[in-house]
Formats: C-alpha cells, structure tokens, sequence
C-alpha cells in the first residue's frame, strides 16, 4: 500500500490480456443440478491458460486478475447462468489482492452493472503459485467471508495446496486435485489417502469438491466414498463463452 493515491495494484499501469473464458460446471451428483460454473481462463480465440498465464508478471498480474473477474461476470451472463439458479466460480491470484475490500470493487460493480446476484459469487483461489504471505491470504478469506461470498481452495493436494494451508485457512469448499483422483478406483494409496481427507473435511464442516473426473470407474469409487458433488471431463468438457450440458452417468454404475 502507499500513503497517498491507493495501492501500487489499482495506479499500476494496465495490459489487455485479451481475456476469453470457458466454463464448466460443477455437479451436484445426487440431483443432477449443476450448482456452479467454475470460469476457466483463455485467450480471446480459444488459447490455452498456459498461454496467457505466461504473460503475467508481478508488474501485471493486479491488472491481469481483475480483467479475469470481469470477464467471467460478462462472459457467464452473456452465456445464460442467469437462467440457471448456479453459481458462478471464479479463480483469483491471492498475490494480486493488495486490500480485499478495495480489490472486489471493480468485481460488484461489474455483477451490479450486468444484474449478476453477488452472492451467486464463489471464488477459488490455488495455492499452485506460493503465496508471499500466508497471513494477508487469510485476511482475504475472511473478509470474504465476512461479505458473504463462498471461498474455496483449489487443487488441493497438488502444489503447495496441503494440510499446512488448510491448517492456516478453513475455506467454505476444498477441491481436490485431479493428481489425487486419478485411477482412485484401482490404487489403494490414492484411495486411502482420499478417504483421510474427506473424513478430516466433513469433520471440520467442509464441503468436498472432487475435481478432474474422467472415468466412469472414479466417479463411482467416489459415490461410494460419499462424494456428492464433482467436477470433470466425464461430465462435461468445458465450453469457452458457452455454458455445456452436463451428461451424468447412470447412478446403478455406482453401485
């Protein structure tokens, strides 16, 4: 922060990224009701996140995390969540949130402008990138919370995203990384290490998201562990600008 004008994030000077997104919808499993959309970065004419992650510095990435919020607003609106009762989940870089009350300002009155409720508003943020300050991430967390939005720890499990953080910062939601649920039907360790962890969530009043399903065979490993509510290829293959119909595998293949 300075003394005068704001912080060195809102007077630093801004690139245009040229932000696309693709959405792709998280699953209640039990009802069948998509119950959010995760917006996923991309280049303007489709570009992988890889891409345009590439070209954000600590100079811009301030710039570079609002335009994405912004755009997931504009883009899920546009693409129809507002006829759908989901809600709309966007990643944030915790290193770009120089004050959390100042930094959503843009974010509501981007929701305000385009008649999205801001408290359909989830924000996930990945602990993939280390954090330059544990503690000025928890402020975040809890001033979140304490405006009302659901807060949630993405790729848990891969990364920095473990047990040290969730120790530091107890989020509404915790994803689990893909890297975790991956071949969970046939190898045991993954499996018992999952099995941990959700009886750790549910007992501290977590909500579990298992991300990255791509088999018939792990989302039924994860019925069977309890696992209500997912996200993944088997479902649905994200959609740039477009919100895809979710095709969810027969509950007897569960069994």
């Amino acid at each position: 922060m300075t003394k005068q004008g704001g912080c060195i994030g809102c007077r630093a000077e801004s690139e245009d990224f040229g932000i696309a997104m693709a959405f792709q919808p998280i699953v209640d499993v039990e009802t069948g009701i998509t119950v959010a959309y995760e917006a996923l970065v991309r280049g303007g004419d489709g570009e992988g996140a890889a891409a345009v992650l590439a070209r954000v510095t600590a100079q811009n990435r301030y710039a570079f995390d609002q335009q994405c919020r912004v755009a997931a607003i504009e883009q899920a609106v546009a693409a129809g969540i507002l006829d759908t009762p989901a809600a709309l989940s966007i990643n944030f870089l915790p290193n770009a949130v120089y004050s959390p009350v100042a930094c959503i300002q843009l974010t509501l009155k981007t929701a305000r402008r385009v008649g999205f409720p801001a408290d359909r508003l989830v924000f996930e943020f990945t602990e993939s990138e280390r954090m330059a300050d544990t503690d000025h991430v928890a402020g975040i967390v809890e001033a979140y919370r304490q405006m009302g939005f659901v807060t949630a720890i993405d790729d848990f499990g891969a990364g920095h995203a473990g047990l040290g953080l969730l120790a530091r910062l107890q989020t509404d939601m915790v994803k689990l990384d893909m890297e975790l649920i991956r071949d969970l039907d046939r190898d045991l360790p993954r499996r018992l290490i999952v099995e941990g962890v959700l009886r750790m969530l549910t007992r501290m009043g977590i909500v579990a998201i298992a991300e990255g399903i791509e088999t018939e065979a792990e989302y039924g490993m994860l019925r069977a562990l309890g696992v209500r509510y997912m996200q993944g290829y088997l479902f649905a293959r994200p959609a740039l600008r477009a919100l895809p119909p979710v095709t969810l595998p027969a509950l007897r293949q569960a069994a």
